[in-house]
């Protein structure tokens, strides 16, 4: 978000516990008009939470809320759900079986004339391209049918922000890569202000003109999908958009040592500090025997449009991981030459869980 473009909605020091767990921790955010925020994280990060806050469900413990600078959530103020203008998508998109799909659109309206809530529909209705399903009931629409009627509904009230909780996770695969790129292409031709949930990562890439990555209830990192995957603040953050290979090190006048090759570190520790290398599997390959750092391959695995190869490389425990978008005719077993991209490695202050040849990735722990 440019400097000259105000937020649209201002979060400050947000923070919310149940019992003795603290949910949400000084939760401080701008969210810009018109465009796409994701909240990423683990499952129980606060990502959920969060979201029902803004929309009025749930009451923070403390902080502030302000919608295009007017104060919704505050020590001594609380604007009710329904007169926030929010739209709220769930999960599992809450249409009412009994009721058609244009009895559904029409259900947020009826504080409308009845004419008025024909018009209204009838242009949701065109805007979305669901006319074909408008006399229809829920248990007869398919998955992305049924997700395309509870975006629609959302839209109906013209809300001013739209709130999705993991909107495309009930969806196969290959329905939900087209039902996401045709929601993104309705609500950016709208100019919707949205904020979706997710835990996936690459969902947040593809989907977020914003990222704000959560972990245990704080913000880990804001930024565009960009700056957030080729920049991350932290070895939590480069891990969890995408998998590395940790090697610890030494850092030494800009530059951190490791077994593997020496990088530039542009880092505020003292020579001699322990720095951690985090190495996506991108950044190596491997040609044949005497060309680079000696290392040994110990495993493949046929993905389709990748092969993943496991390395070994003396004096590492463990192995490196690697992917590659070629095939790599070196057999396991064989020795090879290790070769490295240095603008796929992030360099951090070392954070004391140690190094394994193959990063862990906080994804793999998610339900």
């Amino acid at each position: 978000m440019s400097a000259s473009q105000p937020a649209f909605l201002d979060l400050e020091g947000v923070s919310r516990r149940f019992g003795d767990r603290v949910v949400l921790s000084d939760v401080t955010l701008a969210i810009p008009p018109g465009r796409i925020t994701c909240l990423l994280g683990e499952s129980g990060c606060g990502k959920s939470t969060l979201l029902r806050i803004i929309s009025g469900v749930d009451r923070p413990d403390g902080g502030r809320i302000r919608m295009s600078g007017a104060e919704i959530v505050g020590p001594d103020r609380f604007v009710q759900p329904e007169s926030r203008r929010i739209g709220f998508m769930f999960q599992d998109y809450a249409l009412f079986p009994h009721l058609s799909v244009a009895e559904n659109l029409a259900f947020g309206l009826r504080h409308l004339p009845k004419a008025a809530q024909r018009d209204r529909v009838a242009e949701v209705v065109a805007r979305i391209g669901i006319a074909h399903l408008i006399d229809r009931y829920p248990h007869s629409l398919s998955g992305g049918e049924q997700q395309r009627v509870a975006l629609a509904r959302a839209l109906a009230p013209q809300p001013a922000i739209l709130l999705m909780d993991e909107p495309f996770s009930n969806l196969d695969q290959g329905l939900r890569e087209r039902v996401r790129r045709e929601t993104l292409a309705t609500l950016r031709r709208i100019g919707t202000t949205a904020i979706i949930v997710t835990h996936d990562p690459q969902e947040a890439l593809a989907v977020g003109d914003l990222i704000v990555l959560m972990r245990g209830g704080r913000i880990e990192q804001v930024g565009t999908p960009f700056e957030i995957y080729d920049r991350p603040a932290s070895p939590y953050a480069a891990e969890f958009m995408g998998p590395c290979n940790r090697l610890t090190g030494i850092f030494s006048r800009g530059r951190i040592e490791t077994p593997i090759g020496t990088f530039p570190a542009d880092l505020d520790l003292p020579d001699g500090a322990l720095a951690l290398a985090c190495i996506r599997p991108q950044a190596l390959s491997i040609g044949p025997d005497g060309h680079g750092i000696s290392a040994r391959v110990m495993a493949k695995t046929f993905m389709g449009e990748s092969e993943q190869i496991d390395i070994m490389v003396h004096p590492l425990a463990e192995t490196l991981r690697m992917h590659s978008h070629v095939r790599i005719p070196m057999a396991v077993g064989e020795k090879v030459s290790l070769q490295l991209n240095g603008a796929e490695i992030h360099v951090f202050a070392d954070d004391g869980l140690g190094a394994n040849g193959r990063g862990t990735n906080p994804r793999e722990t998610i339900d």
